[in-house]
C-alpha cells in the first residue's frame, strides 16, 4: 500500500509541472507558430528530449453499467521523443526514439492493483512541413512495438511500422491520420485488428487563444466496410488553466474495443476526467 501510494504522489508530481514539458518535436516561445523558430529548433545541432503524444493522468466511470470498484479506474499515460540526430538526415528527415507508456490502475479496489500496462516503443523519421515559409504540419515513418509485459495466455503483443501525418488547416485546426502495416507476433492476439484498427483519422480544433481544445480520433476496426459502424471513438476536451502553462483540465470519452491490450476484446464505453499536459505544437496519436 505504502509504495502504491509513493507511486500516486510519483505521477501527480509530475502533472503539477514538477518536470519541464516541452513539444513532441520543437519548443515554441509564446502562443504562435513562428517559422524562423521552428526551423532552427529543427536544425538544432543539440540532442533534443521532449514530449510526443499527450501526458495525462484521469479517473472515472463506465457508462451504461453500474459503476463498481472494477470497472471505475485511473488511467494514466506518460509518452516521451528523443531526438536521435545531430543534423538532417536525406529528405530533410530527422532520426527520433519514442516511448509511450498507458496504464489502468484499479485504485477503488483492495491493494489498489494496475490491472493493465502496455508498453509503446518505437523508432523512426520526421519531417517537418514547410509550404511558402509557412509551417503546415509534419509526416513520421515509424517502426513500434507493443505489448503488455506478461506471458503465457496474457501475454499481447504486436509491431507496426506507420505512416503518419499531421497538417495544420489554420493555427487552430489539425487534421491527421496514420496508417499501418501490421507485424503480428503474439500468439494470444492474432485478430486484435478487429479490435485495435487497421488505422486511425482525427482532428482537433481550439479556441484562438488556445485555452479551449476538442478532439475528435476515430480508430478503424478491420472487419466490415460499413462506414458507420467498426469505429473505435475517442472524445476529449481540455481546458488551460493559463495561457503561462501547458495543463489543462481534460475529459476523455472512449468508445470501443482495445483500449487497454490485455482485454482488448471487450467492449468500453467509459467517461473520465483529470489533468493533461500537451506539447506545445500539437499532440500526436
Amino acid at each position: 500500500m505504502k509504495s502504491q501510494l509513493m507511486l500516486l504522489l510519483a505521477v501527480l508530481a509530475f502533472f503539477c509541472g514538477f518536470f519541464p514539458a516541452k513539444a513532441q518535436i520543437v519548443n515554441l516561445p509564446g502562443e504562435h507558430v513562428n517559422v524562423d523558430s521552428l526551423k532552427r529548433a529543427f536544425a538544432d545541432t543539440h540532442y533534443y528530449f521532449g514530449l510526443y503524444k499527450d501526458n495525462y493522468f484521469i479517473f472515472g466511470p463506465p457508462i451504461g453499467h453500474k459503476p463498481d470498484r472494477q470497472n471505475t479506474n485511473i488511467k494514466f499515460q506518460i509518452s516521451i521523443a528523443q531526438k536521435l540526430t545531430k543534423s538532417t538526415l536525406p529528405w530533410g528527415t530527422y532520426l527520433y526514439l519514442y516511448y509511450t507508456q498507458k496504464v489502468f490502475w484499479n485504485v477503488l479496489e483492495n491493494s489498489m492493483p494496475m490491472t493493465d500496462l502496455n508498453f509503446n516503443p518505437g523508432v523512426g523519421l520526421a519531417k517537418p512541413l514547410f509550404i511558402k515559409n509557412r509551417f503546415v504540419g509534419k509526416l513520421s515513418l515509424q517502426l513500434e512495438h507493443e505489448s503488455n509485459g506478461r506471458d503465457g495466455e496474457e501475454s499481447r503483443s504486436w509491431n507496426k511500422v506507420t505512416l503518419g501525418g499531421s497538417i495544420m488547416v489554420d493555427p487552430n485546426f489539425v487534421v491527421y491520420g496514420k496508417f499501418w502495416i501490421p507485424i503480428i507476433d503474439g500468439v494470444n492476439n492474432r485478430d486484435i485488428l478487429k479490435y485495435c484498427g487497421i488505422y486511425q483519422v482525427g482532428w482537433t480544433i481550439q479556441s484562438p487563444n488556445r485555452k479551449v481544445s476538442a478532439s475528435v480520433n476515430l480508430i478503424r476496426r478491420a472487419g466490415t466496410w460499413n462506414p458507420f459502424s467498426h469505429y473505435n471513438i475517442i472524445l476529449e476536451g481540455a481546458y488551460r488553466f493559463s495561457t503561462q502553462s501547458n495543463q489543462y483540465l481534460f475529459a476523455q470519452y472512449y468508445n470501443g474495443y482495445g483500449e487497454g491490450l490485455l482485454a482488448y476484446k471487450q467492449h468500453v464505453s467509459q467517461f473520465r476526467i483529470g489533468i493533461v499536459i500537451k506539447p506545445s505544437l500539437f499532440s500526436e496519436y
